[in-house]
This record gives C-alpha cells, structure tokens and sequence, in this order.
C-alpha cells in the first residue's frame, strides 16, 4: 500500500528524528515553534526565524524548517485575516487588498510591498505576537504525548529507505 503524501514527507521523517534519539521535547517544540513561525504574517521572514529559533533555543533545525515548509499555504491563506485582525486591533481603516495582490506584490518587488504595506503587516506582526504563544502552547502539548507514546510503543521506525 502506498503511503500518503503528510505520512511520508511529514510523519516519518519526525519519527526517525525519534529513532536518531532526539527527544520527543525537542521535536514538538522544534515543530510547533516552526508551524508558529511559518505563518509569520510576512512574506519571506519565515525560513530565517526558524533557523534563528533552531539555533538560539538549539531545537532541531530540520524539524523547525520541516514544519515551516508544511504551513506555508496557510501563511499565504492566513494573510489577510492578520492584516483584518490588526486593523481592528489598531482600529484603522480596512486596506482593500487580497491574498494574490499581496503576493503578486512581493513577486514585484519586496521593497515595493514592504512599503506599500509596512503598517499593515506591522499591525499583522502584533496580532501574530499575541496569538502565536498560544498557539505553540497547545501544538507542544498535543505533539508531546503523541510522541512519548511513539517512543514507547516502538512506533519509530527502524533505519530504511526514507
């Protein structure tokens, strides 16, 4: 039977960092921080703060940008939303623009976009800020069980084919 696209591009590969004895603390907070950070409400930043966080917190570096590739369309779906969520936060008037201007903005030209939206996304980063505690919050915590019970119940993979 052939395995499914997230099982093996995503699942395995978690499960063999298990296997390499990395432990299961490492690998939820090294990918919750990742999914955290791979949905940075702006665009381009995410591979770099995931390598800093790798670094300076010494989670795992392939886990972090493993996560951090995996949410990559939410970044681009969840967008707009932060850009909404800032401006009520910040209660200032609503800037019309949608998930394909604001890429096609930074394929044009990332200074250009930078500056057209430098307040919006700033508003956006804040939102972000308040929201992704939490959310790592409760990623580590749902992570952490699932891979203790992996270790234990011998659900690492043994070395093979990858």
């Amino acid at each position: 039977m052939e395995e499914g696209y997230f099982k093996r591009r995503l699942v395995r590969p978690i499960l063999n960092l298990l296997r390499q004895g990395i432990t299961p603390e490492k690998i939820a907070l090294s990918v919750a921080l990742g999914a955290a950070l791979g949905v940075f409400p702006a665009l381009g930043w995410s591979t770099a703060l995931c390598a800093i966080a790798a670094i300076v917190l010494r989670l795992n570096l392939p886990a972090i940008q493993l996560a951090n590739y995996f949410v990559y369309p939410a970044q681009i779906v969840l967008l707009v939303p932060f850009f909404r969520c800032g401006e009520k936060l910040f209660r200032v008037p609503h800037f019309p623009i949608s998930a394909p201007q604001i890429y096609g903005l930074f394929h044009a030209g990332a200074w250009i976009a930078i500056r057209l939206l430098w307040t919006t996304i700033w508003h956006a980063i804040v939102v972000w800020t308040v929201i992704a505690p939490v959310f790592v919050g409760l990623v580590y915590a749902i992570l952490l069980p699932l891979l203790r019970s992996a270790l234990r119940h011998g659900a690492v993979p043994t070395a093979g084919p990858t």
